[in-house]
């Protein structure tokens, strides 16, 4: 085929320019091919073509001995299960029937076959026009829809971890209904859905009459509607002091200049961080805690155990590997970052950046090198190229408290509820932000019954909607801007099981990333889904207003994420080695690498604010004007001080403390 495109390329270029020119058109194809080849090449042309309604399952029937080498077996292996619907029932017992014949070496379909699963798509392929089934399109239907079930919950499988029963991933019913009889459901909100809904029906109600009257009295200058979309003016960025960038490069310039490994070591010194990374078998402390240090900086510098040994004097590679097999995992790093992210919360000097209440999360995509495996996997962003996500929470102070290791094709959305849920730190966020991309109606819901203050980054704000509970001619002013009513009846029928849900994933039965990730690929009709996007709506709704209404919110929001993403080029900078590629394949290995360089970055954004207090200080003494309006611009994100290349020295500092820290440079450049 490539061969005749070629060649017919060069046919029509040669008519094109024949005709420019006013040639004969007959010797201009005979200068590429002769006659007769080119007849015989438009034989063979029409013979390689596909028809113009050609379909791919027209060729599958081509490969059934190879999927036969399988699917036998997987339906030897699991017993496939169906939900209540339709679809899931017809499917559970056409994978049923196929066993049978499987084991009966053979078989035509019976005409009585259940078939309610074979879509339309399929219908032409399954049914002969005889009236009778193919077994092998039958058997294809049934493994593509078998596909789609698992994933949308019509059919589950009574011993897996990822495609169980919905109900088998929830808090057991007893318990449920134990903790409910007690009043003791531990989330912060009204349990009651009469109490809980009459309140935010009446706050709805209340907001959106707000926002009704301000744009009928045309109290919102920056706020149009055209064509029923809101427009909102451009926010005005906030000015920054104009000595901010000298200011930056003064309170810098005092800063000490450091190794890298003497920077961990010292923060080791003062938080202790190393002593969670226990030995997974004994829980013992790892007795050489250098090698324990060297091994971690590798993983945040993305360098291989052989060659942070070369680098590093009196360190061998078995000493590296004996303690990053036995000592380091995810569960050792969440707990050491979280002494590094506690330390810097309770500094005097990071109340500068924020108060530790709130947090953004965001993804950073580092390429997967070697064998392009993951290249089937697109992404509209990013293409073809392989690629994985670290998504990062990280405080409104800049300390990164959680780290997440997912696909760059997956929503990031239902993984930002677990940094929230699950980090071991001692912040106490009230409210999340997250770009465009990092919320669904659903996380709404989520967020607000488990008692967090979602408030992402609105940028297509006039492709929104707004609902209400009643109607929309209520609200005359902005009648055009509300959608769908928003169903109380559904949000009711379903309340108990939403509760029973967010008691789950808020008592750890079942992370929120895995259920949250379900129910949004679950089919339309899923009634526990609906009620959650309802209830979705309501509160998106309600935030969508104060967004339209407040330039503060909206200023804040973006700071907050601002904080967050500027430490992706700290992040970047850090993970350098193998062109910041992870090579790792397998997830755990990953995980550690991102745990790595998030346990880096801690101890860097730890350091820096500890030494930018004791920089501030020095200046003031000079007599510097140094007030709190200008440190809140500062960040603890630099590093051009600290030395992250060459051979690694590795020293052990017993007794440093906040008594005794490195003295400042006298001037910048020293």
């Amino acid at each position: 085929m490539n061969e005749k495109v070629t060649l017919y390329a060069k046919v029509g270029k040669a008519l094109i320019i024949a005709r420019q020119d006013e040639a004969d058109p007959y010797e201009a194809v005979e200068k590429i091919i002769d006659w007769t080849t080119f007849i015989l090449s438009v034989v063979e042309a029409e013979e390689l073509a596909r028809p113009e309604d050609f379909d791919y399952l027209d060729l599958m029937n081509n490969h059934y001995s190879w999927v036969r080498q399988y699917s036998k077996k997987l339906l030897e292996t699991f017993e496939f299960k169906a939900a209540s619907n339709n679809a899931g029932k017809s499917l559970s017992e056409a994978l049923k029937l196929l066993k049978e014949l499987n084991e009966q070496k053979g078989g035509k379909i019976p005409a009585d076959a259940p078939t309610a699963f074979v879509k339309p798509r399929w219908q032409e392929y399954v049914f002969k026009s005889d009236g009778s089934i193919d077994r092998h399109y039958y058997e294809f239907c049934a493994l593509a829809s078998l596909r789609d079930a698992l994933k949308n919950g019509d059919i589950w499988i009574e011993s897996s971890l990822q495609f169980r029963n919905f109900s088998d991933y929830l808090l057991p019913l007893p318990e449920w209904l134990k903790l409910r009889e007690a009043k003791k459901v531990p989330l912060p909100i009204e349990t009651d859905f009469v109490a809980y809904m009459s309140e935010r029906t009446v706050l709805l109600h209340d907001k959106l009459w707000k926002l009704h009257s301000l744009i009928k009295n045309g109290q919102l200058p920056k706020v149009t509607l055209e064509n029923g979309e809101f427009h909102l003016g451009k926010m005005i960025k906030e000015e920054e002091p104009e000595a901010l960038e000298k200011l930056k490069k003064l309170v810098y310039g005092l800063l000490p200049r450091v190794r890298i490994t003497d920077l961990l070591v010292e923060m080791d010194e003062l938080t202790g961080f190393s002593r969670h990374f226990t030995h997974q078998q004994t829980g013992q402390t790892a007795p050489d805690k250098l090698a324990l240090l060297a091994a971690i900086l590798a993983d945040g510098l993305n360098l291989d155990l052989d060659k942070m040994a070369d680098a590093s004097a009196g360190l061998s590679y078995r000493q590296l590997a004996w303690v990053a097999d036995w000592h380091i995992r995810g569960e050792t790093y969440r707990k050491a970052l979280a002494e590094l992210v506690n330390f810097q919360h309770k500094l005097p000097f990071a109340a500068n950046f924020g108060q530790g209440k709130s947090s953004s999360s965001d993804g950073q995509r580092f390429p997967v090198g070697g064998v392009k495996e993951a290249g089937n996997k697109i992404n509209l962003k990013y293409g073809f190229e392989p690629g994985i996500m670290f998504y990062t929470h990280s405080s409104d102070q800049y300390a990164p408290y959680y780290i997440q290791v997912i696909s760059t094709t997956a929503r990031q959305a239902p993984f930002m509820i677990n940094g929230l849920l699950y980090h071991e730190s001692e912040l106490e966020i009230e409210t999340h932000h997250t770009d465009t991309h990092g919320y669904t109606d659903q996380i709404f819901g989520a967020a607000s019954l488990l008692g967090f203050k979602f408030q992402p980054r609105i940028q297509d704000i006039g492709d929104k909607r707004l609902y209400c509970i009643g109607t929309a001619s209520s609200y005359p002013a902005i009648s055009d801007l509300i959608g769908d009513k928003i169903s109380s009846k559904l949000i009711g029928e379903n309340w108990e099981e939403l509760l029973r849900l967010f008691t789950s994933i808020k008592k750890g039965t079942v992370t929120a990333s895995l259920i949250l990730g379900k129910l949004a690929a679950y089919p339309r009709q899923h009634r526990l889904a609906q009620a959650l996007r309802e209830l979705g709506r309501l509160e998106k709704t309600l935030f969508t207003i104060e967004w339209i209404k407040d330039e503060a919110l909206q200023h804040g929001t973006q700071g907050t994420l601002n904080k967050g993403e500027s430490r992706n080029s700290l992040a970047r900078t850090l993970f350098y080695h193998r062109l910041g590629e992870v090579r790792e394949r397998n997830y755990q290995d990953q995980l550690n690498r991102a745990s790595g360089l998030t346990l880096l970055s801690a101890a860097i954004v730890t350091w820096n604010t500890l030494y930018l207090e004791k920089a501030v200080e020095a200046l003031r003494q000079r007599g510097e004007d140094l007030s709190a309006e200008k440190l809140k611009h500062l960040s603890p994100l630099g590093w051009h001080h600290i030395n992250l290349t060459g051979d690694y020295i590795w020293k052990l500092k017993q007794g440093f403390s906040l008594d005794n820290l490195r003295p400042l440079r006298t001037r910048s450049g020293d």
